[in-house]
Protein backbone atom coordinates (compact mmCIF):
# COMPACT_ATOMS: atom_id res chain seq x y z
CA UNK A 1 0.00 0.00 0.00
CA UNK A 2 1.67 3.14 -0.77
CA UNK A 3 1.96 6.18 1.69
CA UNK A 4 -0.78 9.10 1.10
CA UNK A 5 1.76 11.37 2.24
CA UNK A 6 4.25 10.55 -0.79
CA UNK A 7 1.23 10.85 -3.25
CA UNK A 8 -0.01 14.03 -2.14
CA UNK A 9 4.18 14.93 -2.55
CA UNK A 10 4.00 13.47 -5.82
CA UNK A 11 1.34 15.58 -7.10
CA UNK A 12 2.30 18.39 -5.21
CA UNK A 13 6.00 17.97 -7.83
CA UNK A 14 3.85 17.96 -10.78
CA UNK A 15 1.78 20.67 -10.17
CA UNK A 16 5.10 23.22 -9.77
CA UNK A 17 6.08 21.28 -12.87
CA UNK A 18 3.04 22.02 -14.51
CA UNK A 19 3.33 25.85 -13.57
CA UNK A 20 7.00 25.91 -14.88
CA UNK A 21 5.88 24.79 -18.05
CA UNK A 22 2.86 26.94 -17.90
CA UNK A 23 5.28 30.20 -17.53
CA UNK A 24 8.09 28.96 -20.35
CA UNK A 25 8.08 30.51 -23.47
CA UNK A 26 7.90 28.73 -26.74
CA UNK A 27 11.08 28.65 -28.96
CA UNK A 28 10.11 31.61 -30.76
CA UNK A 29 9.19 33.61 -27.80
CA UNK A 30 12.52 32.97 -26.78
CA UNK A 31 13.89 34.08 -29.79
CA UNK A 32 11.91 37.14 -29.59
CA UNK A 33 13.44 37.63 -25.62
CA UNK A 34 17.17 37.18 -27.37
CA UNK A 35 16.66 39.78 -29.70
CA UNK A 36 14.93 42.45 -27.90
CA UNK A 37 17.70 41.96 -25.17
CA UNK A 38 20.82 42.16 -27.34
CA UNK A 39 19.07 44.99 -29.61
CA UNK A 40 16.91 47.03 -27.15
CA UNK A 41 17.49 46.30 -23.54
CA UNK A 42 15.24 47.77 -21.22
CA UNK A 43 18.09 47.71 -18.20
CA UNK A 44 20.85 49.64 -19.65
CA UNK A 45 23.06 48.55 -16.58
CA UNK A 46 22.94 44.67 -17.55
CA UNK A 47 26.15 42.76 -16.93
CA UNK A 48 25.37 40.17 -19.94
CA UNK A 49 24.70 43.24 -22.94
CA UNK A 50 27.79 41.69 -24.60
CA UNK A 51 26.88 38.32 -24.19
CA UNK A 52 23.20 38.96 -25.31
CA UNK A 53 24.63 40.21 -28.57
CA UNK A 54 27.25 37.34 -28.90
CA UNK A 55 24.38 34.70 -27.89
CA UNK A 56 21.78 35.97 -30.32
CA UNK A 57 24.12 35.96 -33.13
CA UNK A 58 25.31 31.85 -32.17
CA UNK A 59 21.91 31.31 -32.08
CA UNK A 60 20.95 32.54 -35.83
CA UNK A 61 24.02 30.37 -36.65
CA UNK A 62 23.03 27.68 -34.77
CA UNK A 63 19.22 27.53 -36.50
CA UNK A 64 20.48 28.69 -39.88
CA UNK A 65 22.80 25.70 -39.90
CA UNK A 66 20.88 23.25 -37.97
CA UNK A 67 19.06 20.41 -40.03
CA UNK A 68 16.95 17.42 -38.88
CA UNK A 69 18.98 14.24 -39.06
CA UNK A 70 16.48 11.60 -40.64
CA UNK A 71 18.62 8.95 -38.56
CA UNK A 72 17.79 10.29 -35.44
CA UNK A 73 14.64 11.52 -36.10
CA UNK A 74 13.62 7.62 -36.33
CA UNK A 75 15.34 6.75 -33.43
CA UNK A 76 13.45 9.04 -31.53
CA UNK A 77 9.94 8.25 -32.94
CA UNK A 78 10.87 5.00 -32.27
CA UNK A 79 11.05 5.47 -28.63
CA UNK A 80 7.48 6.54 -28.90
CA UNK A 81 7.81 9.06 -26.63
CA UNK A 82 5.04 11.46 -26.05
CA UNK A 83 5.85 13.60 -23.20
CA UNK A 84 7.23 17.22 -23.61
CA UNK A 85 11.04 19.12 -23.30
CA UNK A 86 11.18 22.00 -20.81
CA UNK A 87 14.69 23.48 -21.40
CA UNK A 88 16.25 25.72 -18.79
CA UNK A 89 18.08 28.30 -20.65
CA UNK A 90 19.24 32.37 -20.92
CA UNK A 91 19.87 34.08 -23.96
CA UNK A 92 23.32 35.02 -22.50
CA UNK A 93 24.94 31.60 -22.59
CA UNK A 94 27.51 30.65 -25.34
CA UNK A 95 26.06 26.96 -24.32
CA UNK A 96 22.49 27.57 -24.68
CA UNK A 97 22.81 29.64 -28.41
CA UNK A 98 24.72 26.04 -29.79
CA UNK A 99 22.24 23.64 -28.01
CA UNK A 100 18.93 25.23 -27.54
CA UNK A 101 17.63 25.48 -31.30
CA UNK A 102 18.74 22.27 -32.25
CA UNK A 103 16.94 20.80 -29.76
CA UNK A 104 14.15 22.66 -29.90
CA UNK A 105 14.03 22.21 -33.24
CA UNK A 106 14.82 18.46 -33.65
CA UNK A 107 11.77 17.86 -30.71
CA UNK A 108 9.44 19.96 -32.72
CA UNK A 109 10.03 17.89 -35.21
CA UNK A 110 9.39 14.64 -33.28
CA UNK A 111 6.27 16.01 -32.54
CA UNK A 112 7.03 16.95 -28.54
CA UNK A 113 6.07 19.97 -27.69
CA UNK A 114 9.30 22.15 -26.29
CA UNK A 115 9.49 25.15 -23.69
CA UNK A 116 11.78 27.47 -22.58
CA UNK A 117 11.82 28.39 -19.43
CA UNK A 118 14.45 31.65 -18.32
CA UNK A 119 16.90 30.43 -15.56
CA UNK A 120 16.84 33.94 -13.66
CA UNK A 121 13.74 34.38 -13.56
CA UNK A 122 12.06 31.99 -11.36
CA UNK A 123 15.73 30.27 -9.20
CA UNK A 124 13.66 27.21 -7.96
CA UNK A 125 13.55 25.78 -11.05
CA UNK A 126 17.11 25.51 -12.06
CA UNK A 127 17.92 24.73 -8.66
CA UNK A 128 16.39 21.24 -8.59
CA UNK A 129 19.00 20.60 -12.05
CA UNK A 130 22.41 22.00 -10.30
CA UNK A 131 25.32 20.69 -12.05
CA UNK A 132 27.91 20.28 -9.30
CA UNK A 133 26.26 22.65 -7.34
CA UNK A 134 25.87 25.52 -10.34
CA UNK A 135 23.27 26.27 -12.03
CA UNK A 136 24.49 25.92 -14.84
CA UNK A 137 22.35 26.03 -17.99
CA UNK A 138 21.07 24.64 -20.74
CA UNK A 139 19.15 22.20 -19.04
CA UNK A 140 17.27 20.04 -21.24
CA UNK A 141 14.21 18.59 -18.65
CA UNK A 142 12.55 15.64 -20.25
CA UNK A 143 8.85 15.82 -19.06
CA UNK A 144 6.23 12.52 -19.08
CA UNK A 145 2.52 13.80 -20.10
CA UNK A 146 1.79 14.08 -16.66
CA UNK A 147 4.55 16.78 -15.85
CA UNK A 148 6.46 13.75 -13.63
CA UNK A 149 10.26 13.77 -14.77
CA UNK A 150 10.95 11.38 -16.84
CA UNK A 151 15.04 12.61 -17.31
CA UNK A 152 17.26 15.97 -17.47
CA UNK A 153 20.25 16.67 -19.21
CA UNK A 154 23.03 19.37 -19.83
CA UNK A 155 24.28 21.48 -19.39
CA UNK A 156 26.20 20.34 -22.13
CA UNK A 157 27.56 17.19 -24.90
CA UNK A 158 30.31 14.73 -22.85
CA UNK A 159 32.45 15.89 -25.92
CA UNK A 160 32.21 19.45 -23.95
CA UNK A 161 32.35 18.22 -20.54
CA UNK A 162 35.90 15.98 -21.25
CA UNK A 163 37.02 19.76 -22.68
CA UNK A 164 36.74 21.31 -19.51
CA UNK A 165 37.80 18.87 -17.58
CA UNK A 166 40.99 19.16 -19.51
CA UNK A 167 40.65 22.49 -18.59
CA UNK A 168 40.29 22.40 -15.37
CA UNK A 169 43.27 19.84 -15.00
CA UNK A 170 45.57 21.29 -17.03
CA UNK A 171 44.90 25.44 -16.74
CA UNK A 172 48.34 26.66 -17.29
CA UNK A 173 48.94 24.80 -20.20
CA UNK A 174 45.44 24.69 -21.77
CA UNK A 175 44.27 28.19 -21.20
CA UNK A 176 40.72 29.24 -20.78
CA UNK A 177 40.77 31.25 -24.21
CA UNK A 178 41.63 27.95 -25.51
CA UNK A 179 38.98 26.10 -23.92
CA UNK A 180 36.53 28.52 -24.88
CA UNK A 181 37.67 28.44 -28.37
CA UNK A 182 37.65 24.75 -29.11
CA UNK A 183 34.28 24.37 -27.37
CA UNK A 184 32.81 27.00 -29.64
CA UNK A 185 34.44 25.67 -32.75
CA UNK A 186 33.34 21.97 -31.50
CA UNK A 187 29.63 23.38 -31.19
CA UNK A 188 29.29 24.99 -34.63
CA UNK A 189 30.85 21.43 -36.22
CA UNK A 190 28.45 19.40 -34.80
CA UNK A 191 25.46 21.67 -34.63
CA UNK A 192 23.56 20.00 -31.83
CA UNK A 193 23.61 16.75 -32.83
CA UNK A 194 25.70 15.22 -30.12
CA UNK A 195 23.21 16.55 -27.55
CA UNK A 196 20.02 15.38 -29.17
CA UNK A 197 21.88 12.47 -29.42
CA UNK A 198 22.06 11.74 -25.51
CA UNK A 199 18.76 13.13 -24.67
CA UNK A 200 17.53 10.32 -27.20
CA UNK A 201 19.02 7.93 -24.93
CA UNK A 202 16.77 9.13 -22.20
CA UNK A 203 13.25 9.35 -23.80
Amino acid sequence: MKSTIVEDQNIDIKEKTKNYWENALTFEGYMQVAEERATNNRDKNDEYQEYYELGLQRLNRTLKTFKVDAEQLAKAKAKDFTGKILIISEPWCGDASATVPAVSKFFEAAGNQVRVFLRDQDHSLIDQFLTNGTQSIPKVIVLEEDFSVKADWGPRPQYGNDLLKKFKENPDTYLREDFYNDLQVYYAKNKGKDAIEEIITLL
